[in-house]
């Protein structure tokens, strides 16, 4: 297993249309997260960027810290970000990410 990568990511589908909560590999929780104002996500889990705003912290090796890496689901998923329950799984955007992390990896 290379570093940064989850037990629950062994097996990447490249199926995209396979995106469901068993199978998401969480590719959005590598995306910097930027908190809006009415985001009640707990302090633990905030950070400061370069710029000043509040964004969702993330580990050293890029992943949020909000994720269990063995299960691969939001530890704070009822008071997850705005952004983040936006962020349609299995969506356009989804995808898009999901095919750009599956090709990195190649």
């Amino acid at each position: 297993m290379r570093v940064g990568e989850c037990p629950a990511m062994a097996h990447p589908s490249a199926d995209s249309a396979a995106v469901r909560c068993d199978t998401c590999q969480a590719c959005c929780c590598r995306l910097k997260v930027v908190l809006q104002p009415d985001d009640a996500v707990p302090d633990a889990y905030i950070d400061v960027d370069a710029h000043g705003m509040q964004v969702m912290a993330r580990l050293e090796d890029g992943w949020c810290i909000a994720l269990d890496r063995d299960t691969m689901r939001c530890t704070i998923y009822a008071d997850r970000p705005l952004v983040c329950r936006e962020f349609a799984m299995g969506g356009a955007d989804c995808r898009e990410e999901r095919a750009a992390w599956l090709d990195a990896r190649r």
